[in-house]
């Protein structure tokens, strides 16, 4: 593989290209779906190919399946033919900011290889799972999910670099379904879309999920019962893992440069974060300190080298309140002076060019203590956990989330659940009001597997280590009527 990404990166520039880099990814992922005590999805999959990226003028990018010298030669010349056209689109020339060469070798933080652990261990968690919530009455399905992948990239640049990076990535989530003649209810552990790592199946058992099926049984029963949301203004505490999605839409999404700059606008909009605002925006209150951290290695958006060869980074987005920094590329780097890429271009595969995509958004602890502490400290309010629906304007300013359950908090007391919460607000506002955030014991680095963006449409792993975090005067709403 090694000798043919060294041959690719010699036809690149004996064609002209002034940069040339080369991707082969081979990868292998399972999925394991359960309804019941049915297995509703069972695949494995395979994949491995060669992206081949070039400047010259413009940028062009190839791939193919073929691993033959005469395959990867035409993968390259079909990409220096796509970089020439290009080149005549741009209205200045591409620039590149420094990075060094690299030659390294890295893998992700593991204990156990999932693809080691039998598919029957596997299934008998799901089942053993729903085996405790479908004995819980008026739970009338139980869903559970597995997910493993294991990818290996071998990245090779006409600068010298050459990286080889293995990833092993793996997910889980359990839910319970209640209905009665009124309405139906569902709660998710960890996740509505479950929690996902870079982890072995080690994190499969740190999460617990039979330890766990019972109680979100009976909250799902429970909420059926339950009344609906209050609605009008309240302070809220947001759960960590809604934190952690609250982050990806608000805050992770308009810090990617291409973004702000207008260059990826058609899959899902802009950013109200442009560059004029960049050390001026008092995008959140002085506690709230965001950062884009791709050396967090066993959250699911970090690793060493970016898919250009950056090594990892730690940036500051939103610093003491302040909006800060971006999320950036070599090529958008120097658009807003930066002398530096902050590591941020990545693909899904071998068949997809790399965009400028989310690492590890975090939300810096605080100094609130334990969620039982805020509660605490809270007089009248709302917990919500828990995302079930979520909406953001294009240009991630204007929001909207629905909460799978609520409590009321009275006299810095849990005073019963409620069902249906949601809570709505405009980004930098939101974030002014927030007050107070958890300390570092209750901080989860949350993974989402599937952010989308660029077209062709690509999905992607980021991750977002959040504590829960009281936000006040928020306006609180139901997200289902009866």
């Amino acid at each position: 593989m090694l000798s043919l990404a060294r041959r690719a990166i010699e036809v690149a520039t004996a064609l002209g290209a002034t940069y040339a880099d080369v991707r082969v990814i081979q990868q292998k992922h399972q999925e394991i779906e359960t309804k019941d005590l049915t297995v509703a999805g069972f695949s494995r999959e395979t994949s491995a190919g060669i992206g081949v990226r070039v400047l010259c003028g413009g940028w062009g990018f190839a791939s193919t399946q073929r691993f033959s010298k005469a395959a990867v030669e035409q993968a390259v010349q079909r990409a220096v033919a796509a970089a020439r056209a290009s080149a005549q689109c741009l209205d200045q020339a591409i620039a590149l900011a420094p990075e060094p060469s690299y030659r390294a070798t890295w893998v992700s933080p593991h204990l156990i290889d999932p693809f080691t652990v039998s598919d029957d261990e596997k299934l008998a968690l799901l089942f053993r799972c729903a085996r405790t919530m479908l004995g819980v009455k008026g739970v009338t399905l139980a869903t559970g999910s597995l997910s493993f992948t294991h990818e290996h990239k071998l990245f090779v640049s006409s600068q010298g670099s050459e990286i080889e990076q293995t990833f092993i990535r793996s997910g889980c989530e359990i839910s319970a379904n209640a209905r009665d003649d009124h309405d139906q209810q569902k709660r998710s552990w960890p996740n509505s879309f479950g929690q996902y790592e870079n982890a072995g199946w080690e994190m499969v058992q740190r999460w617990d999920l039979a330890g766990n099926a019972e109680r979100i049984a009976n909250e799902a029963v429970a909420l059926l019962e339950a009344p609906q949301c209050p609605v009008g203004n309240f302070d809220v505490i947001v759960g960590a893992s809604q934190v952690g999605l609250q982050i990806h839409e608000s805050c992770g999404h308009p810090a990617e440069l291409d973004r702000a700059l207008g260059h990826a606008a058609n899959y899902a909009g802009r950013s109200f974060l442009v560059p004029a605002q960049l050390g001026v925006l008092k995008y959140g209150s002085p506690i709230v300190n965001l950062l884009s951290d791709a050396t967090a290695h066993s959250a699911l958006g970090g690793f060493a080298f970016d898919d250009e060869g950056v090594a990892a980074q730690r940036v500051y987005l939103v610093k003491n309140g302040i909006f800060s920094g971006y999320q950036t590329s070599r090529d958008t780097a120097g658009a807003i002076g930066l002398k530096r890429s902050g590591g941020c271009l990545r693909a899904e595969s071998w068949n997809d060019q790399p965009i400028i995509r989310m690492t590890n958004v975090n939300l810096v602890p605080g100094a609130a203590g334990s969620l039982e502490d805020l509660i605490a400290a809270t007089e009248n309010g709302i917990l919500m956990e828990c995302n079930k629906s979520w909406s953001i304007d294009d240009r991630r300013y204007n929001f909207q989330f629905g909460m799978e359950i609520g409590w009321l908090i009275k006299d810095g007391k849990r005073a019963g659940i409620v069902k249906n919460p949601s809570y709505s607000g405009i980004t930098t506002e939101f974030w002014n009001s927030c007050d107070a955030i958890c300390g570092a014991e209750e901080y989860v680095e949350w993974g989402v597997p599937n952010c989308g963006k660029g077209q062709p449409g690509q999905t992607m792993w980021t991750g977002h280590g959040a504590s829960p975090a009281r936000f006040r005067q928020v306006k609180v709403g139901v997200a289902h009527s009866e």
